[in-house]
C-alpha cells in the first residue's frame, strides 16, 4: 500500500479537506441535531457545499487567504433570504467577516459547531 501525502494546495488535499468537514457535519446531523444536511446549486451554476437544516450554508475552501471571488456562491444564496448564516470554512488563521460571510478557521468552526452554536 502507497502513501499518500496530501500537500495544501493541491487537488487532492481539497477534496480530503471537505471529506474530513462533510463527516464532522454529517456526524453531528446525525448524533446531534438530527437535522438534514444537504447542498445547494442555482439555475445559473452556483454551488454551495453544504446546508445544515434550513438555515446555514457552508463553504469549504481549502487555502489561507479567502477571497470576494471564493464566496461568491455564498452572495448568492443569502440574495434568496432564506437562510440566516453563511460560513466560509478555511485554513485562515483568524475569524473575519465581510460582505455578509463570517471566514473561520477550521478548527475554530468545528468547535463552534458541537457546541451547538449551529442549531436553528
Amino acid at each position: 500500500m502507497q502513501d499518500r501525502e496530501f500537500r495544501i494546495g493541491t487537488p487532492e488535499f481539497g477534496e480530503a479537506f471537505e471529506t474530513y468537514l462533510m463527516h464532522e457535519l454529517r456526524c453531528y446531523s446525525d448524533y446531534l441535531s438530527g437535522e438534514p444536511l444537504n447542498y445547494w446549486r442555482s439555475t445559473s451554476g452556483f454551488e454551495v457545499d453544504f446546508i445544515l437544516g434550513e438555515h446555514t450554508a457552508i463553504e469549504v475552501k481549502a487555502k489561507k487567504n479567502i477571497s470576494p471571488y471564493d464566496i461568491k456562491s455564498l452572495k448568492a444564496i443569502a440574495e434568496e433570504g432564506k437562510l440566516k448564516r453563511f460560513i466560509c470554512v478555511s485554513l485562515e488563521k483568524h475569524a473575519r467577516k465581510f460582505e455578509g460571510v463570517t471566514v473561520m478557521p477550521y478548527k475554530e468552526f468545528l468547535d463552534a459547531l458541537w457546541a451547538g452554536e449551529y442549531s436553528n
